[in-house]
This record gives C-alpha cells, sequence and structure tokens, in this order.
C-alpha cells in the first residue's frame, strides 16, 4: 500500500528532497483550477476530517462564502493535545512540505489571503522544524506574494498555543489566536459565517489538509477507493500502551485492529490477553478485548461496538491493569483541563474523579457506579464543546463494559 502522508523517503524535511519526489506540482495544478473545482475534487475523494469528528472536508468548505467583502481565514488545528495521540507531530518532523503544500491548496480553493497553523506549546521541537519548512518555502516564493508567478498571494504563520487541551476545539482555538481567554463559543453562528474576528474562517486537522495533494495530484474519485468506502484514504494510527511496538502506523482506512496491534505492533507485551482497548485518543468509548475479532478501524465500524475512530490514537490495555487506575488518570486529565464555562463539566468532573479516587483506594461502595453514570449522563450533551462529552464517555461506557469486574474490586476492598 502507497504510504500518502509519511513516505519512508530520508530527508523528507528538507524542500529539495520533497520537490524531487513531485513536491508543489499539486500546487500548480490547483492553480490552473477554479476554486470551485478544487472543492468538488475534495468532495468525490470522500476525505474526512482526521481530528475526530470525521466530518466530510470538501462539504466543510463550501461552507466558506465565496463573495464576502470580508477577509477570509484558514486555521490548520495541530494543538493535538488528547492523551494517546501524536500523528500530527510526525508530520511536522518527517513530512512537512505536503502539510505546508495543502495549506496552500485550501487558502486557493477557499479565497483565504492569511493561515494559521496552530501548534501546542508543548511541541516547541516541531515547531521549529515546521518553521524551517516555511521559511525555505518563502525564500522560494512557494508562499507570499504572487507565487508561482500566480495571481494569488497567501501568507501562512504558526500560532503558539499555551498548552490548554481546550485549545483543541475550534471555537477556543479561535479564541486563542485573537488573544481571548479560550472559551468554546455558541454556535451558530459557526466559523464560516463568524470565525476569527467575526469573519469567515475554516478549521481543518494537520492531518486532514496533508492529504489534499495527494487528492489534487491522483483525483477524489482514486483516493475514495483506499481502504473503507464510507471513510476512505488512510490514517496515521497511533498505537501506545502494552504493545511491543509502540509508534505511528500509516495504514488504509478499515484496517483490522488485530491486525495492527499484531502485525505492526509487534503484538501484546509478554503475550498477555488484551482486556481493553480505547480506539481513539482518550475521550472515546472503550472496546471490550473479546470484542476486537474482526474489528476493522474506520468510523463506520466501531460505531457497530458503540465506539468511535475519533484520532486513530490506539491504547492497548492487558489484562493485568488495574481499569480504576486507568479511568482515575484519564478522568483526572479531563477535570484538569476543564475551561470552567459550563457547569455540568465543572462540577461533573470533579466530582466523579473524588468518587473514582474513593474506589481506587479501597473505600467505594456499590452505589458509586450508578452515581458515576448518573453524572456522566449529566455531563454529556450538556456543555458548550465536546470536552463534557469527552470526559463521560470514558467513565460512562468503561462502567457498562466493565461493570462486574469493578463491582468485584470494590466488594473485595470492602
Amino acid at each position: 500500500m502507497e504510504k500518502l502522508i509519511l513516505p519512508d523517503i530520508k530527508g523528507l524535511q528538507s524542500i529539495s528532497v520533497y520537490e524531487g519526489i513531485g513536491g508543489y506540482t499539486a500546487i500548480k495544478k490547483a492553480l490552473k483550477m477554479t476554486p470551485n473545482e478544487i472543492i468538488d475534487e475534495v468532495k468525490k475523494s470522500n476525505l474526512r476530517g482526521r481530528g475526530g469528528a470525521c466530518f466530510p472536508t470538501g462539504l466543510k468548505w463550501s461552507f466558506m462564502p465565496q463573495n464576502t467583502d470580508k477577509p477570509k481565514y484558514l486555521c490548520v488545528n495541530g494543538d493535538e493535545s488528547e492523551p494517546a495521540s501524536f500523528k500530527d507531530r510526525q508530520i511536522f518532523e518527517f513530512n512537512p512540505h505536503q502539510l505546508i503544500e495543502g495549506t496552500l491548496i485550501a487558502a486557493y480553493a477557499l479565497g483565504v489571503k492569511i493561515s494559521y497553523i496552530y501548534i501546542r506549546g508543548e511541541y516547541l521541537s516541531w515547531i521549529e522544524m515546521l518553521q524551517k519548512a516555511i521559511d525555505e518555502a518563502y525564500e522560494k516564493n512557494y508562499i507570499g506574494k504572487n507565487i508561482f508567478n500566480s495571481n494569488f498571494s497567501t501568507d501562512i504563520y504558526i500560532h503558539r498555543g499555551a498548552g490548554a487541551y481546550i485549545c483543541g476545539e475550534e471555537s477556543s482555538l479561535m479564541n486563542s489566536i485573537e488573544g481571548l481567554r479560550p472559551y468554546p463559543r455558541n454556535k451558530p453562528p459557526f466559523p464560516a459565517q463568524n470565525g476569527l474576528w467575526g469573519c469567515p474562517t475554516t478549521i481543518n486537522n494537520v492531518e486532514t489538509i496533508t492529504n489534499i495533494p495527494v487528492i489534487i495530484n491522483k483525483g477524489g474519485e482514486w483516493f475514495s477507493k483506499i481502504g473503507a468506502e464510507k471513510h476512505p484514504g488512510t490514517l496515521l494510527y497511533g498505537v501506545s500502551g502494552n504493545v511491543n511496538k509502540p509508534g505511528v502506523y500509516e495504514l488504509p482506512t478499515g484496517t483490522l485492529l488485530t491486525d495492527i496491534i499484531y502485525k505492526y505492533a509487534g503484538g501484546v507485551k509478554g503475550d498477555k490477553k488484551i482486556k481493553m482497548i480505547i480506539p481513539g485518543g482518550t475521550s472515546m468509548p472503550p472496546i471490550r478485548g473479546d470484542e476486537i475479532e474482526n474489528l476493522k478501524m474506520d468510523a463506520e465500524s466501531l460505531k457497530s461496538v458503540g465506539s468511535a475512530i475519533g484520532t486513530a490514537g490506539i491504547v492497548v490495555i492487558d489484562e493485568t491493569v488495574d481499569i480504576i487506575k486507568i479511568l482515575t488518570r484519564i478522568t483526572k486529565f479531563y477535570w484538569h483541563e476543564s475551561c470552567g464555562q459550563c457547569t455540568p463539566c465543572r462540577e461533573g468532573t470533579g466530582w466523579m474523579l473524588k468518587i473514582l479516587e474513593r474506589i481506587e483506594r479501597g473505600e467505594g461502595v456499590s452505589s458509586d457506579l450508578d452515581l458515576l453514570v448518573e453524572i456522566a449522563n449529566n455531563i454529556e450533551g450538556n456543555t458548550v464543546c465536546a470536552l463534557g462529552d469527552a470526559a463521560a464517555w470514558p467513565v460512562k461506557f468503561t462502567i457498562k463494559k466493565f461493570r462486574k469486574e469493578i463491582e468485584e474490586r470494590i466488594y473485595k476492598s470492602c
């Protein structure tokens, strides 16, 4: 299978190496197309967002108004603060110019003059790597005024985040760029109508944008036939936890989860049994080890077991791991990262954490599980942004799938 995002080419960080394999030919091709033709090609590809929501990219682009006197903006979301997600930094390090080229194509299609690539502040080394690539592109006039001797001019800036997980939410990200406290915004209005500084704005994930040059060069129809029919293309699967070879693996959507774990990630350490899988970053509902046989890693397949693809950050948890310890750690993260704007999230995450810490200490009672589910239900769907759901789902669905084990632990402690 051809790798679309992270090909095994040494020195791809260099603009000369990238150009040597056909880099920056897609933007030249795009500049000969109309913006609507580019958007239609992205729609044909059925590229879905790689940031977690899986929203169709071409459809999102079509929301950007064409006739407006206001400036338009593109935000490329590289905040990547979801625990177990570490794919975007691979692009910054190993293939930054494809991300830059994708940003240029998107900017042209959307009529954008300024693009911001938002990166979490802790990624200092990766920020420097990407900035070096951007500087190389500016030196060759691939970014800036009249690029490739066309009438199109655009600029790309890196914006450093300050370490808040909430800034991965698109409206918080925009507030952060504006220098405001990053509270999520109520919707509607949506960013395409009222985004940065009240102007039309489109937000896409780093991996999403990096797919664009391949789609323009090879065609949307070609891309649509890779992997799962309803969720095509390749994905960067970040595998961590109790595996022998943790890392990032680029594979077609719809790849069997067991193949990812045993064929690519080297299997489970010590040949232990799998107790639980978190399939897409810690906010996604977990899967039991006895549910993974013949399970494919794509958006539609994971729905069948009550979970979601998220950021494709797969955490493998073996039979020796304490479920409550894992759940407490996850809940502590979301409690700590709650912006505090919404009462259900601000109060509920702390309440869930206190109960889980009590169970972990051996002081829990059986009614605690029903109380945890009730609190999670009161958080889910009742907050401005999805952080509330991200905090509620691990608690709610871990109890649903492992209730017997957790109850046995509570009884033994008593």
